[in-house]
């Protein structure tokens, strides 16, 4: 089991606390949001299309040779068209600032974030290192150039 360590920002409520797994077989913890003391009584409202970086009041340390994937979570998005624009997000092992997380509102109609909302997921992934080569020319495969759909349907 790898260990993710965590730091509260100053004026994060910690009475929140840290992201949990919902269930024994949950890939992904929940993060919640955790606002700002003059944010928390109104919340933060996120109109059709529009985007928002939504505060956990976290910083963390992810040992080397791993990653933290942010994830939507997927009854927001069926329910509300809330989705995360860069999903899966990536944190790197080295970043040590504050972990926000980027809603985006694909619905129809105005979202409200209330503080302690369960936002996203985070997944924690291991991480292959690669190097990198020019060569003079690539091995050919069945598939060869083909792009989109080339493979079939879409």
């Amino acid at each position: 089991m790898v260990t993710i360590e965590f730091s509260w920002l100053p004026e994060a409520d910690q009475t929140l606390g840290l992201p949990v797994y919902a269930t024994a077989g949950a890939a992904g913890a929940d993060l919640r949001a955790n606002l700002a003391p003059g944010q928390r009584a109104a919340g933060i409202e996120i109109e059709p299309g529009a985007r928002a970086l939504i505060p956990t009041g976290l910083r963390m340390a992810i040992p080397v040779g791993y990653e933290v994937q942010l994830r939507p979570r997927s009854g927001l998005a069926l329910k509300h068209g809330i989705t995360l624009p860069n999903s899966p997000g990536t944190i790197d092992s080295d970043y040590r600032g504050p972990l926000g997380v980027i809603v985006m509102n694909a619905g129809s109609a105005p979202f409200h974030i209330t503080h302690g909302d369960r936002i996203a997921q985070m997944v924690v992934a291991p991480v292959v290192m690669a190097s990198f080569a020019v060569v003079e020319d690539l091995d050919d495969t069945a598939r060869g150039a083909g792009g989109f759909g080339s493979t079939g349907k879409g």
